[in-house]
């Protein structure tokens, strides 16, 4: 049985700045989707591709907290480096991941990648926001670093394209991210007229984002930065390119717990809130310049 489509969003009417270095539209939380409605996703922005131009002075977020959950940072074009609290350091290019799991707590900062910032070109980009179950808030802060070398890879029949999985499955071929609860994340690459048919868990609360080109997906026709909402039924989903596109498939196994979040911060009670803004208030998650 197919799942069927619960909305079709358009595009956020206009970008918001994060830091100077993200031009991101945001998409979850929003007036359309709430983060209880597409638990285990806590934020979705979405860089659509943009020049910032050259520049000497890097462009990025400079150091900041989070506690309680996992961001991750998918590279489609440019380049970015980040550093954290722990020691860990790096740098993402097309196709790559940052995927880090806050936990108990860590300062970090993400930034333009320096060569590439000084040449400047497209950048483009989405970072997501994980929840984490309340059993594993409190998990030591670690990182994983996925080249696009490093994914489960699905090549598509009759040239269609290529998936690839940075989490979860995909005709049997298994994503490279460990995760804390089920969640698929597929990076689908199709060329135009390529199909490809995957299952999804009905319980699954799922959605897709299309980065680049047009779509058909069960029918349904969803145009270029569309976000598209499934019901909880069903488990076939189908993806037609209409042109070639990029498209981003997200699904994960509902976390029915509370959800208490502050800036940086997502916990479960107000009370937890609080313990962790007097933690970073008083170093408990290191040091960071």
């Amino acid at each position: 049985m197919k799942k069927t489509i619960e909305k079709i969003i358009q595009r956020p009417p206009a970008p918001g700045m994060v830091g100077d270095g993200f031009r991101v539209y945001h998409y979850i939380p929003g007036t359309h989707v709430t983060q209880r409605r597409i638990s285990p996703f806590l934020v979705l922005d979405f860089n659509a591709e943009y020049d910032f131009g050259p520049s000497e002075t890097v462009k990025g977020v400079g150091v900041h907290p989070h506690k309680g959950f996992e961001t991750v940072t998918i590279a489609y074009k440019g380049s970015i480096a980040h550093h954290d609290s722990t020691g860990n350091s790096g740098v993402i290019r097309p196709g790559d991941v940052q995927w880090m799991t806050a936990g108990a707590g860590i300062l970090h900062k993400e930034y333009h990648e320096e060569e590439f910032s000084k040449k400047g070109g497209a950048f483009e980009m989405v970072q997501l926001w994980v929840n984490l179950p309340k059993k594993d808030k409190s998990t030591t802060p670690h990182y994983q670093a996925i080249t696009a070398a490093q994914m489960g890879k699905v090549q598509l029949p009759n040239n269609g394209g290529l998936v690839n999985v940075i989490a979860g499955s995909v005709k049997g071929v298994a994503g490279a991210a460990a995760t804390y609860s089920p969640v698929n994340m597929f990076d689908i690459k199709l060329n135009r007229d390529g199909e490809l048919t995957t299952g999804i868990p009905a319980t699954h609360n799922t959605a897709l984002l299309v980065i680049n080109g047009s779509i058909v997906v069960n029918g349904e026709k969803a145009p270029e930065h569309s976000f598209v909402l499934f019901n909880n039924d069903g488990e076939e989903i189908t993806i037609n390119a209409t042109e070639n596109a990029v498209v981003l498939l997200l699904s994960g196994e509902p976390i029915n717990e509370p959800i208490a979040s502050y800036g940086p911060f997502v916990m479960n009670t107000q009370e937890e809130i609080h313990e962790a803004l007097e933690e970073f208030q008083s170093g408990k998650y290191g040091t960071l310049h």
